[in-house]
């Protein structure tokens, strides 16, 4: 009979118990009727602001409290940078303090919840997400994507980046490469997305460029040999042959970085992903109306430009050279043509012939001599104004006859 008694008040015993640690739980505020534990996210209103923190009323016997460092991811100094009174929050529930049990809540981790299905959402579409830089550390930036995610220095561009510094503040285009919640980690790469955006820029341009086009273009950096012009996502190279009629030694003296310019398409080498451009081109070639400004016959002011030992090279204007066979020098036989003139003289001449297509004038310093000299020369018609051409960029090309003429050939007497 004690043996039964016994048996029959231990179930008593087990649900006396149940009941008081479920008593316990409710003393204790376990959340909205008792059902709130640690780990849950609830929504809430702000219902007071202090220095140490935010009083979050969840619907609770009391309100649950928010320390400062619960706030936000971010570093902040007052607790009015994140939250304002009467909003609306979703809070993480942390636990319970105090002898009161109040409820310990984190708003920075409601946030961070949310963040984390969002980057993995983000990371299966392979979307694109905008993230402000907050912080320059070592090795890297920390974005905002409602957590703190990390972009390695190798990730930030498609070359080395040396001064992290001016991205603090920027808002960067990032795509998710690598999560762990467990970790708190986000890995993130900017220039996964630069890559396939100039990709994308690349394509756009192949498909719709053609030899003989004109780009309006970028000048992106200078070298001895030319410039490198950026037509919205493909650089084109621009020969420094290419780029006025007369020779210059160095592209810097007609363009500068960042400098718009507008090119013509010469040649393309899709295969090679080349692009070779002509800036001449644009302008058009002074010789065009060379036989129009320069009549056969007439005599004009001119400046020794070159001596050869065939003869002289004169400018009668910038871009128009003429040639004064030594023959043509002077009324007695010739053997240098130092003995007659100088580099920089200005001299008269009568113009004997002008060849447009071939780029030569021929010209006598003797026959205008002999007629005149200087008092007879007259000056050449005003060229036509160049329609909104920087003025860096108007150079022409002077005739060079040596180029012409092929290697040790000398011109026929005019």
């Amino acid at each position: 009979m004690v043996d039964e008694r016994k048996h029959d008040e231990a179930p008593n015993d087990t649900r006396n118990e149940m009941e008081e640690a479920l008593k316990m739980e409710d003393s204790l505020g376990f959340g909205i009727g008792g059902d709130a534990r640690p780990g849950d996210i609830l929504r809430g209103k702000v219902v007071h602001i202090s220095q140490d923190g935010v009083l979050v009323d969840v619907g609770a016997k009391s309100e649950g409290i928010i320390h400062m460092r619960d706030l936000s991811h971010r570093r902040v100094e007052r607790a009015d940078e994140v939250v304002q009174l009467g909003e609306e929050i979703s809070v993480y529930v942390l636990g319970y303090e105090g002898d009161e049990g109040t409820m310990k809540l984190s708003k920075r981790r409601a946030d961070e919840e949310s963040a984390w299905e969002r980057l993995e959402d983000a990371q299966k579409n392979r979307e694109v997400l905008e993230a402000p830089v907050v912080e320059v550390v070592k090795g890297g930036l920390v974005v905002d994507v409602g957590l703190r995610g990390f972009v390695p220095a190798s990730l930030i561009a498609p070359g080395f980046v040396h001064d992290l510094e001016p991205f603090l503040g920027q808002t960067v285009r990032v795509r998710v490469l690598e999560i762990d919640r467990h970790k708190r980690r986000a890995i993130l790469s900017r220039k996964d997305v630069l890559a396939e955006e100039t990709k994308a820029k690349q394509d756009e341009v192949w498909s719709k460029i053609e030899e003989g086009q004109l780009w309006e273009g970028t000048v992106k950096s200078l070298t001895d040999f030319g410039a490198f012009v950026d037509l919205g996502g493909v650089d084109g190279l621009l020969h420094i042959s290419e780029m006025s009629w007369t020779r210059i030694n160095h592209p810097s003296e007609l363009l500068e970085v960042g400098q718009p310019v507008r090119v013509k398409v010469i040649r393309l080498n899709p295969e090679k992903g080349k692009i070779s451009l002509g800036l001449r081109q644009v302008e058009g070639s002074p010789w065009d109306k060379a036989s129009q400004r320069f009549e056969e016959g007439r005599i004009y002011r001119g400046q020794v430009v070159r001596l050869a030992p065939f003869g002289v090279f004169v400018q009668l204007e910038p871009g128009i050279d003429g040639l004064v066979h030594i023959s043509q020098l002077a009324d007695y036989r010739v053997n240098n043509p130092a003995e007659v003139v100088e580099v920089g003289e200005e001299v008269a001449v009568k113009v004997l012939q002008v060849d447009p297509e071939r780029k030569r004038i021929s010209l006598s310093k003797r026959d205008a001599d002999a007629e005149g000299g200087l008092d007879a020369a007259v000056e050449a018609p005003a060229p036509e104004p160049e329609d909104e051409t920087p003025r860096r960029m108007t150079a022409y090309h002077a005739g060079d006859w040596q180029d012409e003429l092929g290697q040790g050939e000398e011109p026929t007497e005019a």
